[in-house]
Formats: C-alpha cells, structure tokens, sequence
C-alpha cells in the first residue's frame, strides 16, 4: 500500500485526500490549525456561528458529483436551501435589484431598465450555459500540464469556441447597454479574483450558474459543508494531524520522500500539496527542486485580498437580504485601486451576508449574524486604524441604505485581513482567493498542477487548475488524486 501525505485539509485537500483513499491509498491529512476546512473554516462564540471565508453555494452539481463519487448525496449530511432572491444588489439608496430565483422574472425586470434586454439575456444565458455544460463537465477536469497536454486532448479549439481569448467585458458590452445590467453579469467573475475586462468571457459561464442554477444555502453554513467532507474522507480511511504544521519536504533523485513536522520525519511515497502554493514551493521544497523564482511569483496577477468583519448585532435589519452588494460606488476605479494601483480603496464596494435571514440557528433569538467583506489588493499595509476608517466607512453606507442604526446594536466583533490570511494559511501577500483567472492565466498557463522536478509531488488549490472558489477546488483535488493514481 503507498503511502501519501496530503498538506492542507482546505476542500482541495479533503477532495484529494477522499479519492486517493478510495483507490486505495493509505492518507494522512496535515494542517496548521486546530479544524479542517482551510478558508472555508467557522467558528461560534456568544450564540453565533461564524463561516470565515466561502459564502456562496453555487454550482450544486459539482458538489453532488463528489458526493456522488462516494454514493452518497449532499443531502445525507447537511439541507440546502435555494434563496429567493439568489441576491440583492444595491446601486443607489433607491435603486437596488433583487434578484428573483426565476429566469423569467428576471427577464421581466431587465426588460424595465433596457428595452429589449428580456429577449437579449435568454440568448446570452443560453450561450453561458453550452459554456457551463462543456466547461465544468470535461475542460475542467483536465490537468492541462503543458501545452502537448493541450492540444492531444483537443482543448484548442474548445479554447477559441469557449471564448478564452475574449475579454468578459467585451463579450457583455455586445448584448447589455444598461451599466447596472452590465454588472449584474460581470460581477460573478470577481469571485475569480480579476476584473471583467482581464477575465476571459468564457467565465459567463458563472451567469448561468448564478442566475440559471441559482444560489444555495447549506443549512449550518460552509462549516456543515467542510464537515461532510471531512467524514466523506474519514469513512474513507483518511487519518487526519490538525495543528501539525508541515515545516519541510525532504526529496532526492527527482522523488519526494517524506515531510517534516513539529512531530519529526516521516516517510512517504507522495505528497499532495493543497497549502499554498508559493510557500510550499519557496519555503518547503530543497531549493534545487522549486519549479518557480521568487520573481515569477511577484510578476503573476493575485487575485485581492479581503477586509472581514464577523458581526454579531441584537436586532433585526429588514433591508438586508441574506446576500446583499453594494454597487454603489464605481466597480472599475475599485479594481484599479487592487490592480493597477494597488492601494486602500478610496470608493470602496462590499458585500454584506446575512445569514441568519435564512438560518436561525447562526444568531442568538431575535439577532442577526453578519459577514461583511471588502475587496482590498494583496500585499499591502495592514494596520488596526485602517481596518476601523473601513469599517465605518462601510457601516454609514449600510445605515444610511437600511435607515437603520446598526453600529449600536453590535455585541460582537471581530476583523480578518491581509495578516491574518498570511498568519492563519501562509497565503502569499495575505492574498484571499489565490491566482485571479485573467487571460494569461487560465488552463494551462497556471503554475502546474504536477511538479516538474518531482515525479509524485502533485499541487492542488486555488493557485493551480481550474483556479479559485470552492468547486474549482474540490474539482482540482480530485485531478491531483487521479494524476498521482496515475503516477502509481
């Protein structure tokens, strides 16, 4: 029986480590902190539970084929429910659209802000959708290592039909005039950590799963979710070391051999690496076995990083849906202060996730649990007084939307920024979300799924294929699994 280490327990690591066991591979799971789900962790204090990063379930299918995998369904551990509206989107005090679960009241709402846009978003789901059924049901199951990998599996051509080489902007620019309309269809790519103009329009695939599939809640959160994975990897035979930082890889003869811990050495016959990319590379590997430089990693395109802040308020706030964003301030000059500029935004947008309107178990009785989070660039200065000038910009923005005093009402607080996602999961620059999908990097111009100078040594997460969010990366674990079972 081969032996394989797999480093992080975020839903990368806990896909990779479920499908190696089930080959029959003996898995051991190492993370740094004390309970699995990397960014996707919760946590409970004073009646509320907290996730602390994904909050968006969207691309249930993904989901239910890992599960699938195991015969098992999503339902056997956790209930989803799909919000109506998916989510709210606020472009001035008075202008804001909620967006129905339904497609054809969608329509019917667009066709009042732009004439003849009803016909036009039925033509432009449709193409999103031939995008989806092509792109998340083959193209991103493959591991696209190298170029030769590209054009014997035929990805060429779905490449140039898949629009890869046309900006998402330009793409929506041809069907939508209305700028609220236009970023009703960009705004799903950010999740992608790019903005529309840079992020190929083969991601409109993510329209049709936000307005056609829909958006999803999991009853308990992303925590119930990380929780299924986990038994799904323990039921499988997965043994699991939290609080058990990998501090080293040791390797020799193009092979890796084993990790170091705070516990000492242990040998093994593989290792997936599902922690961050760069500081595996750069901080774990010998030297003469990192594939990349250090002036690679600071010339690639990192998606932001984000400004948290876990709220726990003793009231009820009615105009708040469970995901509400805030448009109200220019979305281009914000991604020119985290791209072209990188710096504290001057005209910051956000987003507000309420999650206690759907679950009453998140929040006290009578109290709301709230997530806000702003976009902020990677690697910048990180101090406690900015973090407070944000959050009371953000919080007379959400007063004076709900015309509610909110800022009193809060028993419980608590900020999560660049530090801290450099501190909690080695995140290069404090980056959120990994490699943003831009043009020159999407598929196989990402930095490798399988190293290059060591044979059963195979990367899986956000910062290698298919990219960044919650179902690229269980999709990216099971490839990592299947090229090591492949390896053997």
């Amino acid at each position: 029986m081969k032996h394989v280490a797999v480093i992080g327990s975020g839903f990368a690591g806990l896909s990779a480590a479920a499908y190696l066991a089930k080959a029959g591979f003996s898995v051991d799971v190492y993370d740094k902190n004390d309970t699995a789900g990397g960014r996707a962790r919760n946590y409970s204090t004073q009646g509320y539970l907290f996730d602390m990063g994904p909050s968006w379930y969207w691309m249930p299918d993904i989901f239910e084929r890992f599960f699938n995998d195991f015969n098992s369904t999503p339902g056997n551990f956790y209930q989803l429910v799909k919000l109506d509206p998916g989510f709210s989107m606020v472009f001035d005090d008075d202008v804001v659209l909620d967006v129905p679960e339904n497609v054809d009241e969608l329509a019917a709402k667009l066709e009042l802000i732009e004439e003849g846009s009803a016909d036009k978003l039925r033509s432009f789901l449709h193409q999103a959708a031939e995008k989806y059924r092509v792109g998340m049901g083959s193209m991103v199951y493959k591991p696209t290592i190298g170029l030769r990998d590209v054009v014997s599996s035929g990805l060429i051509g779905a490449f140039i039909k898949m629009q890869v080489l046309t900006p998402l902007s330009s793409h929506v620019k041809k069907y939508f005039k209305h700028p609220a309309i236009r970023t009703l269809m960009e705004f799903p790519v950010l999740f992608l950590g790019a903005m529309p103009q840079d992020t190929p329009a083969l991601y409109s695939l993510m329209n049709h799963a936000a307005l056609q599939v829909g958006t999803w809640y999991p009853m308990g959160g992303f925590g119930a979710v990380v929780q299924a994975f986990a038994s799904i990897a323990h039921n499988s035979g997965v043994r699991f070391y939290m609080d058990t930082p990998v501090t080293g890889i040791a390797a020799a003869n193009e092979l890796v051999n084993g990790i170091y811990t705070k516990k000492g050495y242990k040998q093994y016959d593989a290792v997936v690496a599902a922690a961050d990319y760069v500081h595996v590379e750069q901080h774990l590997l010998p030297a003469a076995y990192r594939t990349h430089t250090p002036a690679y990693w600071q010339s690639r395109t990192f998606a932001p990083s984000a400004l948290i802040f876990y709220l726990g308020v003793r009231k009820k706030i009615s105009r708040l849906q469970h995901h509400t964003l805030f448009f109200d301030e220019d979305l281009h000059q914000h991604g020119h202060d985290i791209y072209k500029q990188p710096r504290w935004p001057a005209k910051p947008l956000f987003y507000v996730c309420c999650t206690s309107k759907t679950d009453e178990k998140v929040a006290p009785p009578g109290h709301e649990n709230m997530f806000v989070l702003m976009p902020v660039a990677a690697g910048l200065q990180d101090t406690i007084a900015l973090r407070q000038k944000y959050f009371d910009i953000i919080m007379q923005r959400v007063e004076k939307f709900t015309g509610e005093h909110v800022r009193n009402f809060i028993d419980y607080k608590r900020s999560y920024c660049i530090n801290d996602f450099a501190a909690d999961y080695n995140s290069y620059k404090g980056n959120a979300y990994g490699l943003a999908n831009t043009l020159r990097q999407t598929a196989n111009f990402k930095p490798a799924l399988q190293s290059s100078k060591l044979k059963n040594l195979v990367y899986a997460g956000q910062l290698t294929v298919p990219g960044p969010g919650v179902p690229p990366a269980i999709i990216s674990g099971k490839i990592a699994a299947h090229q090591l079972i492949k390896y053997f």
